[in-house]
C-alpha cells in the first residue's frame, strides 16, 4: 500500500511539473497574442476571393499598390467582436494610407453578419464574407481573430494573432513605420 502511495505522489508531482511547464510556456506564447509581429522574410500574400455584404467579389488583387490589414473574424468570435471597434477607428485615423478588409469566417453568410455589421456600426470598414474559410486555410491563421498586415507590393509584411487593441500608440506605431504618410478620410 505505502509504494501504491508513493507511486501516486510521484505520478502527481510529474502531471504537475509537466503541465506546469506546458502552461508556463503557453503563457509566454501569449504574451504575443495582439501584438503585431512583423515578418522576418516578407513573402507575397495569398490570392483570395470573397464576396461583400452584396455578393460582389473582392479579391487582394484589386488593392494592388494599397496597404491592407486582412482581418479574419466571426460573429460568434467574443475576442474578434471586443477589436471591432478599434478596427473601424484605426480606418478612421488612417484613412488612404491603410485599407482595412474585414473578412467573415461565418459559415451563416450575410444576413447574420449585415446584421452584426449595422448593430456594431462597421459600415466604414470593406467587409467580406468567407463562408468557406479559404482565406484562414491561405494564409493559415492559427485562430480568430487574425489580421495581416499586406504592403502595396502584394506581400505580408507581418501579423497580429489574436484581439488587438488597434486604438492602441504602440500598435500604431508597430505598422506606421511600413505606411505611407496618411492622409485623413
Amino acid at each position: 500500500m505505502r509504494a501504491l502511495g508513493l507511486l501516486i505522489v510521484a505520478a502527481v508531482f510529474f502531471a504537475a511539473s509537466t503541465f506546469g511547464s506546458a502552461a508556463r510556456a503557453d503563457d509566454a506564447d501569449q504574451t504575443k497574442l495582439g501584438e503585431f509581429i512583423p515578418a522576418a522574410s516578407p513573402q507575397p500574400a495569398p490570392e483570395i476571393s470573397v464576396t461583400d455584404l452584396d455578393g460582389k467579389p473582392i479579391a487582394l488583387g484589386d488593392f494592388k499598390g494599397k496597404f491592407v490589414l486582412l482581418n479574419l473574424w466571426a460573429t460568434w468570435c467574443q475576442p474578434c467582436i471586443k477589436e471591432m471597434p478599434s478596427l473601424v477607428d484605426l480606418q478612421k485615423k488612417l484613412g488612404s494610407a491603410l485599407t482595412v478588409v474585414a473578412v467573415s469566417e461565418d459559415h451563416g453568410g450575410e444576413v447574420i453578419v449585415k446584421l452584426f455589421v449595422e448593430k456594431l456600426g462597421l459600415g466604414t470598414l470593406k467587409v467580406g464574407l468567407d463562408p468557406k474559410s479559404t482565406a484562414v486555410r491561405a494564409f493559415e491563421a492559427r485562430g480568430l481573430p487574425s489580421s495581416f498586415l499586406i504592403g502595396a507590393g502584394g506581400k505580408v509584411l507581418g501579423k497580429v494573432e489574436g484581439a488587438a487593441d488597434w486604438s492602441s500608440e504602440q500598435l500604431r506605431a508597430a505598422i506606421a513605420k511600413y505606411l505611407p504618410p496618411a492622409k485623413p478620410s
